[in-house]
């Protein structure tokens, strides 16, 4: 098992970083240069992240160059760094520990007395962000890793002074299994990331070996109205804790759900715990964000908050104050009274659950503009996308971001754009960004809503259309 001291920067005073422009691999780069790391690190292209390293004294190549390796004690790679690359294979030949971004994230997690890790197939970026927004107005001075920009902290990461750390836990390449927090959050589970799981046994599997990493002191937190959650129970050394809306039965039982007059969701949380606390048993919470969904992103984030200590009355201001993270249901800008939005979808539950927040908000038209992310996800989830786009009044299907992936050339956007059209889905496909957004603005009118999304770069088009970049 690797260790990392984070007290100790003299074993591995000198860290790189191998694509360190990424939202997860620039947190922990800037949290190790609070701690007094020397950090270097490079990426494939520059990015308004990038720029915000070197301004506070990282060095970072643009670029992925055997000679950006310059005698460093330790090298950590993100998983989008695939095995060919000339970087990674001179830092192999190096006699100094080369650790993915998982193995050094589980080692970093251990030098916090109180860890929270939020996983899940859905919701991650948006539970920790709203933990986050609880935790940081608080007395609590959290350290926080967030897959995405939170204004709260200016950023996606947060160096606190206290002995917390709040971060996304992925299962991405079984990444979990290299994870030991304090308290786990499961928010779901579901297929994704099938370019390396084997089907969804593989996932739940993996999540299983997860919760055999918790001590006998942990808590794991986890949704008990999913199916593919229940096996874990059987596996939590600790306590385990549920919560849920369609089973009663749960530690925490969502019930009697309503929407204000802008469509923000309203709940009660019901528990025992509350009253073994002092508390009334029903608590009633409001939210300031869209989404019938966040009714489970937000009963975690409270839940979680609530088990670490923070009060009721606390956590139900900061809750209800707490606004999307940047690309998630974002509002751009305009066009000719058109509101223009991104947001971070990639996966047809996602995506679905969005478009379905969004309609009963739309006076207009919503169109979606959607870029595919991997040839293995769109490929193998085909089916599920061509079901995911029914609330839309038309979709536009863009290149597929490849990421991590090389050229298949057996998937292509054109057959999402058929199997929409054959549900009955206007779909229509354009290669270029330009060519999307000449088409949507030739075809939208006064109160329409142009959603991009997508963890590509289509908050680019977004921005596109609202004139905010050519």
């Amino acid at each position: 098992m690797f260790e990392f001291d984070l007290k100790d920067n003299n074993t591995f005073h000198k860290i790189h970083f191998i694509g360190i422009g990424g939202v997860s691999m620039s947190g922990i780069a800037e949290l190790l240069h609070a701690h007094g790391f020397e950090i270097t690190g490079s990426d494939r292209e520059d990015s308004d992240s990038v720029q915000h390293l070197v301004s506070i004294g990282a060095k970072v190549a643009v670029g992925q160059k055997a000679e950006n390796i310059e005698d460093p004690d330790l090298v950590i790679y993100t998983d989008a760094i695939l095995p060919e690359n000339e970087e990674l294979i001179a830092a192999k030949k190096l006699s100094v520990p080369v650790v993915t971004r998982g193995v050094f994230l589980g080692a970093l997690m251990r030098n916090y007395k109180y860890s929270i890790g939020v996983s899940g197939s859905h919701g991650k970026s948006t539970t920790t962000s709203m933990i986050a927004k609880i935790l940081i107005n608080s007395e609590v001075d959290p350290n926080i890793l967030i897959g995405g920009k939170l204004d709260e902290i200016a950023g996606n990461v947060h160096c606190g002074k206290s002995d917390y750390l709040v971060t996304e836990a992925c299962e991405f390449k079984g990444n979990i299994l290299h994870y030991y927090p304090s308290m786990a959050i499961i928010l779901n589970i579901d297929e994704d990331h099938l370019d390396y799981f084997k089907d969804i046994n593989h996932i739940v599997s993996t999540f299983i070996g997860y919760m055999k990493n918790l001590d006998e002191n942990s808590k794991a937190l986890i949704n008990g109205d999913d199916e593919n959650c229940s096996p874990l129970l059987d596996h939590v050394k600790g306590e385990a804790i549920t919560f849920g809306l369609k089973n009663p039965e749960v530690d925490y039982h969502i019930k009697n759900i309503t929407f204000t007059d802008k469509g923000f969701p309203c709940f009660d949380i019901e528990s025992d715990r509350f009253e073994k606390n002092g508390d009334s048993k029903i608590q009633r919470f409001e939210l300031g964000i869209l989404g019938k969904y966040n009714t489970y992103n937000s009963s975690a984030a409270i839940i979680a908050c609530y088990e670490t200590g923070i009060s009721l009355d606390y956590i139900r201001e900061h809750i209800k104050a707490y606004r999307n993270l940047h690309r998630r249901m974002e509002i751009i800008g305009d066009y000719n009274g058109t509101t223009i939005m991104t947001d971070y979808g990639h996966h047809p539950i996602e995506i679905k659950a969005t478009l379905s927040a969004l309609k009963p908000q739309t006076k207009g038209r919503l169109f979606c503009a959607f870029q595919p992310h991997t040839y293995s996800r769109t490929k193998l989830l085909m089916d599920d996308f061509a079901e995911a786009f029914y609330d839309a009044d038309e979709v536009i299907v863009t290149e597929i971001y490849a990421a991590r992936e090389n050229f298949d050339p057996t998937v292509h956007s054109l057959d999402l754009v058929e199997r929409l059209k054959e549900n009955n889905v206007a779909a229509k496909y354009f290669k270029t960004f330009t060519e999307a957004q000449d088409y949507m603005e030739s075809k939208v009118e006064k109160d329409d809503i142009v959603l991009t999304t997508g963890c590509g770069n289509p908050d680019i088009l977004a921005k596109m259309m609202a004139g905010l970049v050519k």
